[in-house]
């Protein structure tokens, strides 16, 4: 079984509360047995989050080998310019390491996604503006993406994963009719997909064709 859930902010990526934590766990959201998460959203974090019962999928949606591309929607703080764009694309060092290039837009009005405020909300600064990025990563090492944003000087306020490409060619796993603290089942032409994609998966096929 997999099922695709909106994960609020606030809320750890496991089932299991940990003890003296302000954050809350997916069963809060999940009824459903036997299903983990595929990668995980730090609590901060919000957007989509695969959980599935088949520990092969899991293992090929998280390991950076097979290349998954993962969309974020970013509020970042200040009002970027190309060449932080451009650093974002060609990838920054982050704790010594130098992030695989990446994907990385400037949204502008009107591309802007329909997203209801977040509780608690961000923090606001009224001398400096705020902008929205859509950032895409074959890779999701630790607040990764918070880190590069900081890195080229444009602080993360607002972290939202909108969507994960399964690699053949067809729509993306997203986030379309979910709410936050919703979720639903996979269709059965996504189930589909997700069944061809581990007959053909092969990471040692596809570790020259990530950094291409």
């Amino acid at each position: 079984m997999t099922l695709l859930l909106h994960k609020p902010y606030g809320v750890l990526s496991q089932f299991t509360p940990e003890d003296n934590s302000r954050w809350s766990c997916l069963r809060d959201f999940v009824d459903i047995p036997d299903v983990y998460a595929a990668g995980r959203l730090d609590a901060d974090s919000e957007g989509l989050l695969v959980l599935t019962s088949n520990g092969r999928l899991q293992q090929q949606l998280t390991n950076p080998c097979f290349g998954h591309w993962r969309t974020y929607w970013v509020q970042v703080e200040g009002s970027p310019n190309p060449d932080q764009l451009q650093q974002l694309r060609d990838g920054v060092t982050v704790q010594g390491y130098r992030t695989r290039p990446a994907k990385a837009e400037w949204l502008k009005a009107e591309s802007i996604p329909t997203i209801g405020e977040r509780t608690p909300p961000i923090r606001y600064r009224a001398a400096i503006p705020t902008h929205w990025l859509e950032l895409s990563l074959q890779e999701g090492k630790n607040r990764q993406v918070r880190r590069m944003t900081a890195a080229v000087g444009l602080p993360t306020l607002r972290l939202i994963r909108s969507k994960i490409d399964l690699m053949d060619g067809g729509t993306p796993l997203d986030l379309t009719g979910l709410k936050p603290g919703e979720w639903r089942a996979v269709t059965k032409t996504e189930e589909g997909r997700l069944v061809q994609l581990l007959k053909g998966s092969n990471p040692k096929n596809l570790v020259g064709r990530r950094r291409g």
